[in-house]
């Protein structure tokens, strides 16, 4: 049995709540891309807290998984060499291709793998965070203190790995960022890890794998071709449905082979309810006094003898004569002009019974006596 899922105490690049060095120091002085992997080292370990499920002896269901994927391994090379099975399937006589049968053998052994490890208690795994060379640190820092006294000490996860550099410079290389959990068949407790990682440490999550995978050597290329993350459909499946991603998530974390997945408030397939699109309002034309105007509620309103003109209006002169409605711009002019314009001195101004200005500028005509 492996233990590459178990640290030994002794192991110099492993911290625990117990170790002598401080986690900061013990960070600094251990970074994944500073320490090579001579073949004696190659992960780092931190330790939040102890699984309650780790004194257990998982050796049955070791034993039980092994046999039953071996058995799988050999069925699935059979379906491929069996010549009576089409490569295409036929929607005429029902026959379905070499690669549906393998797919539901595949699918079996992977409900039958479930089953082994809940009759065993054999639950426990892990979360799969891949992570860039030039990111690691940082990445992993921040995973490793929010387990150990962090968001992440409040949830079930209680242990973290990375892999170290590889010994010889490999162009592209990523490290493997493992977040371990007591049972990765409780829906809720990998959902709220997975929410978590995403929203405080914008990481790239493969998938979950449980550990009765790791131990008996299901990886993406065995040749049995059981999904060695399979469980991460059955978490992304609901999520997937919601497409409502906050822009206040920390990176806008990706989910490998997995697309649009939440970060907050996730909600089922079933609850997600899209918001009705608002009708565009309809565009009036200037020249129609009653053309219809719609409403936000989809309603039409009439409108009459009213326009959207924005021309201005002239402003109006101020007159003297506003009483008179029927006064021109030149009139009130003058008028203005007369009441402002001072009399001449030395003359007398004779008003008509018209009100005329007769006379204002001749003096009177001197009267002559009828004796004269």
């Amino acid at each position: 049995m492996s233990n590459e899922d178990f640290p030994q105490e002794e192991y110099k690049y492993s911290w625990n709540p117990s170790s002598s060095m401080l986690l900061q120091d013990f960070l600094t002085k251990f970074k994944p891309s500073m320490v090579q992997n001579d073949g004696s080292k190659p992960w780092i370990w931190v330790r939040g807290s102890e699984n309650p499920k780790s004194s257990q002896d998982y050796a049955e269901a070791y034993a039980e998984a092994s046999e039953l994927l071996k058995k799988v391994t050999e069925k699935v090379e059979s379906i491929k060499n069996d010549e009576s099975i089409p490569t295409r399937s036929n929607k005429k006589t029902g026959a379905k291709s070499k690669k549906e049968v393998r797919e539901q053998v595949q699918a079996e052994a992977t409900e039958q793998l479930k089953e082994i490890a809940i009759k065993h208690g054999y639950v426990c795994g892990k979360w799969l965070i891949f992570a860039a060379a030039d990111k690691v640190d940082q990445i992993w820092s921040a995973i490793a203190k929010s387990l150990v006294s962090g968001p992440l000490h409040a949830t079930p996860a209680y242990l973290a790995k990375v892999s170290t550099s590889p010994q010889h410079e490999t162009p592209n290389a990523q490290h493997l960022i493992c977040v371990y959990l007591p049972d990765v068949y409780d829906k809720a407790s990998v959902t709220e890890v997975m929410k978590l990682l995403l929203r405080n440490h914008g990481v790239n999550l493969s998938g979950v794998k449980s550990d009765l995978y790791t131990h008996i050597g299901i990886d993406s290329k065995h040749p049995s071709g059981v999904p060695s993350t399979d469980l991460k459909n059955a978490f992304f499946a609901e999520l997937n449905a919601s497409k409502s991603l906050p822009k206040s998530e920390a990176a806008k974390a990706t989910i490998v082979n997995a697309s649009d997945c939440n970060d907050e408030n996730t909600q089922s397939k079933d609850e997600v309810k899209p918001k009705p699109k608002p009708k565009p309002k309809l565009k009036r034309k200037m020249d129609d006094p009653f053309a219809s105007e719609e409403e936000e509620d989809g309603t039409t309103k009439i409108v009459v003898g009213e326009t959207k003109s924005k021309t201005k209006a002239k402003p109006k002169l101020k007159s003297k004569a506003a009483e008179d409605p029927f006064a021109t711009d030149d009139e009130d002019n003058k008028i203005e002009q007369k009441i402002k314009r001072p009399a001449k001195l030395g003359t007398k101004r004779s008003q008509s019974p018209h009100g005329s200005d007769e006379g204002a500028t001749n003096p009177k005509k001197k009267k002559v006596s009828k004796s004269d």
